[in-house]
C-alpha cells in the first residue's frame, strides 16, 4: 500500500472515532428535501438553509408544490440563501422534471441525478450517499476542498479533480462518511482562517501542521 493511502486511512480512523455520529447538517426529512437544501446551500451556511427551510417545507409539501411554485414569490422565499434567482429557477425546473419523469421520486443513480437542473456531482454525491446510503463518490464542498489540499490528499484546486485524487485512496466503505466527517473537522477545529493545530487529533499526519503555526497559516489553500 502507498504511503499516502497509508495516510488516508490513518485520517480516516481518526476522524470516524472523532465523531462517531457524524451527519449532515441540512435538516430534511425526504430525498427530495435533501435535494432541495442542498441546491440552496451552494454559497450559504447551513444554518441560514436550514432557517430558510423550515418555513419552505410547511409551505411546499410535495414535489408537485415546488413544480407549480411561482418564480417571483419562491425568489423571495429563499432569497436569504443568496443567488436566489438561479437557484429558484433550477428548483422548479428540477422538481418539474422529477414529478414528469421520475414520478414524483428523486432518482437514485448518478446518471439520473445529474440531469436535474442544478445538480452536480458535489449535490448529487450528497443526495445519494445521505438519503439513499449509496456510495458512488464524494462530496467536494469548500470544507472538503480545504482540508484534501492540506491534508495532501489532493494539490488540485477543480472539485471533480479533487473528487478522482480522493476516489483513489479513501477506501469505498468511507465514502459515504467521508464529506461529513471532513465538513464537521473542517467547521470545529480546520477552519479557514485560524486553524486549531495544537487541538488537532491529525495534526501528526498533516504536512502544514506545526506547534509555530498554530492559528497562523500562510502559504496555505484558505
Amino acid at each position: 500500500m502507498q504511503k499516502n493511502q497509508k495516510n488516508v486511512l490513518k485520517i480516516v480512523t481518526l476522524l470516524k472515532r472523532e465523531y462517531p455520529q457524524v451527519k449532515t447538517a441540512l435538516n430534511h426529512k425526504t430525498p427530495f428535501q435533501l435535494l432541495v437544501a442542498t441546491i440552496l446551500s451552494a454559497q450559504c451556511t447551513d444554518k441560514k438553509v436550514n432557517e430558510v427551510t423550515e418555513l419552505l417545507f410547511k409551505k411546499y409539501r410535495e414535489v408537485s408544490d415546488f413544480a407549480n411554485a411561482s418564480q417571483d414569490e419562491f425568489e423571495q422565499e429563499i432569497r436569504q440563501t443568496g443567488f436566489f434567482r438561479n437557484k429558484a429557477k433550477n428548483i422548479i425546473a428540477a422538481s418539474k422534471k422529477i414529478y414528469g419523469d421520475y414520478k414524483g421520486k428523486v432518482p437514485e443513480t448518478m446518471e439520473e441525478l445529474l440531469t436535474l437542473p442544478g445538480v452536480a456531482r458535489k449535490t448529487a454525491n450528497i443526495v445519494l450517499s445521505t438519503a439513499f446510503q449509496k456510495a458512488e463518490g464524494i462530496a467536494v464542498d469548500t470544507h472538503v476542498k480545504r482540508l484534501a489540499n492540506r491534508l495532501g490528499m489532493s494539490n488540485e484546486k477543480n472539485p471533480d479533480k479533487i473528487e478522482k485524487d480522493l476516489l483513489k485512496t479513501v477506501p469505498r466503505k468511507n465514502w459515504i462518511d467521508f464529506n461529513c466527517l471532513l465538513v464537521e473537522h473542517g467547521r470545529r477545529i480546520c477552519n479557514a482562517r485560524k486553524p486549531l493545530c495544537l487541538s488537532c487529533i491529525l495534526k501528526n499526519l498533516c504536512p502544514v501542521s506545526g506547534d509555530d503555526v498554530l492559528c497562523s497559516f500562510r502559504n496555505i489553500p484558505p
